[in-house]
């Protein structure tokens, strides 16, 4: 099995270990409402996002080489474009969109990852679609194309959450592509957001490449570091990083003026240093199903510590709500014991010295007052603590690390609204087994995934692999880009 295939092996492996030992326990206790596996069946994607005119549809155009997307200087698209393979056409020479569908069959078809953004109502829905097409470029991964970012826009005139809607694409992405252009290396407000809070919480920085694109338009290369400057001071600002993140470099010649400039734009003197900028871009979207192993792998240590988190902070309520019942349970006895009494005690002051009759008095007394303690006085007061419980969800779990402190972040809130919503109906003991369980089975994929993947690690491209455990490790080799490169990044860092 060459190592392609072998790639397409493993990823089937760990989507098949998130389904048999994430999912079950993730759907059963509310941590998920979908399938785990969900988001991370379909074939690695790609997500473009950047600023409208940044030349995000040009380039994609010029990845698949063809006009795929519709181009123009003012915003020519307002849906988010899902461009994948059409295998039944790979045979045909000429390259072009072979289907089109909507997007209500990409939120209903359980074949794509998209059921989780049906919540963002018809409007998304009509702003949503599926190409086809038989690029080679596109054989073992998916592009998605979004609409370009504003500074006016809001909600109500998108008439759904596009954040929101980023946010979820970028989960399910290998890789996210935030591209601007030469004549706006600012960021809009859309943009700001996405960087500094969408994109921050929903993946990670080794997914970010951040692109300044059509930078054959700038009229010299001084032009051009002012561009890169502007553009790198900008970043570090949204970032809040120290370091400023390293920024690819691309343009588009079929996308250049007809008239006169496209000659003279390949002309221009700093363009064919660049060239391995382009290509380097190229290749690291290439890379995109290698690395997304790597990813894949981390998804399960990932969803299984929060979900192992999560469980444990639903288990702390628990014990909690049963030791608090039964202090109240005993309280209430104790109680009615010395209600009981009294009403002996009161029959016997009234004359009534029968035995018989003051034990029965007793009894009753007893009895009518754990009937008023469990129906009203035990109720209110469970309901009084889980209030207190919800109000501070934080006393469920200790944070002793900065690991904890990230997987509680991440699942504070679901554990909050579950309580909300479920008041902890659930066996404690079908929990604790479940959690037992959960913790086993995760440690040991986690173990057979990444020792898996350190021995697979150094196969080539045609050798056969024979491993028992398919599991791949493709970490993001650094390929040189040139003196160019290194003279950019001494100039990024003397800003």
């Amino acid at each position: 099995m060459h190592r392609e295939n072998y790639i397409n092996v493993l990823r089937d492996e760990i989507v098949e270990t998130v389904a048999n030992h994430l999912t079950p326990p993730a759907v059963k206790y509310g941590f998920s409402e979908v399938p785990l596996e969900a988001d991370i069946k379909w074939r690695p994607m790609v997500l473009i996002i950047g600023n409208y005119s940044s030349g995000k549809s040009s380039l994609i155009n010029e990845f698949l080489g063809a006009e795929i997307q519709d181009t123009g200087q003012a915003p020519t698209d307002d849906s988010f474009t899902v461009i994948t393979y059409d295998e039944a056409v790979s045979d045909d020479p000429k390259i072009r969109v072979t289907e089109e569908r909507d997007g209500k069959v990409l939120l209903n078809d359980p074949e794509y990852p998209f059921s989780t953004l049906k919540k963002q109502g018809q409007r998304f829905a009509a702003h949503f679609r599926l190409k086809k097409s038989n690029s080679p470029f596109l054989k073992d991964l998916a592009l998605i194309d979004t609409p370009g970012m504003l500074d006016s826009i809001t909600e109500r005139d998108r008439g759904y959450d596009y954040q929101e809607v980023i946010g979820d694409l970028a989960r399910k992405a290998g890789l996210v592509l935030v591209l601007f252009d030469a004549h706006k290396a600012g960021t809009v407000r859309e943009a700001y957001k996405s960087i500094r809070d969408t994109l921050s919480s929903a993946t990670f920085e080794d997914r970010i490449i951040f692109v300044l694109n059509r930078i054959d338009e700038c009229s010299s290369f001084s032009d051009l570091l002012r561009v890169y400057g502007t553009l790198c001071w900008n970043l570090s600002q949204i970032t809040g990083r120290k370091d400023i993140p390293k920024i690819r470099l691309t343009y588009s010649p079929n996308a250049a003026p007809k008239v006169g400039g496209a000659a003279a734009y390949r002309k221009a003197e700093y363009l064919p240093l660049l060239e391995n900028q382009r290509e380097d871009l190229k290749r690291s979207i290439l890379d995109t199903p290698r690395r997304q192993l790597d990813h894949l792998a981390s998804f399960v240590e990932i969803q299984g510590e929060r979900l192992i988190h999560y469980l444990e902070a639903l288990s702390t309520y628990r014990e909690k709500r049963r030791q608090f019942r039964l202090r109240k349970i005993l309280t209430g006895s104790l109680a009615g014991i010395f209600f009981g009494g009294v009403t002996a005690l009161f029959v016997m002051m009234v004359g009534l010295l029968n035995p018989i009759l003051m034990g029965t008095a007793a009894g009753a007394g007893a009895l009518a007052f754990m009937l008023f303690w469990m129906g009203y006085v035990q109720k209110r007061r469970e309901e009084a603590f889980h209030r207190h419980i919800v109000e501070n969800v934080d006393a469920l779990t200790d944070v002793e690390d900065q690991t904890r402190k990230d997987s509680w972040e991440a699942v504070r809130e679901i554990v909050r609204k579950h309580l909300v919503k479920e008041k902890g109906g659930y066996s404690l003991f079908d929990l604790k087994r479940d959690l037992s369980s959960l913790r086993k089975r995760t440690a040991r994929a986690s173990q057979e995934i990444r020792e898996a993947m350190s021995e697979v690690a150094a196969l080539s491209d045609d050798e056969d692999a024979e491993f028992e455990i398919p599991i791949l490790s493709i970490n993001e080799v650094a390929r040189p880009v040139g003196l160019v490169d290194d003279y950019f990044q001494d100039y990024r860092y003397n800003l």
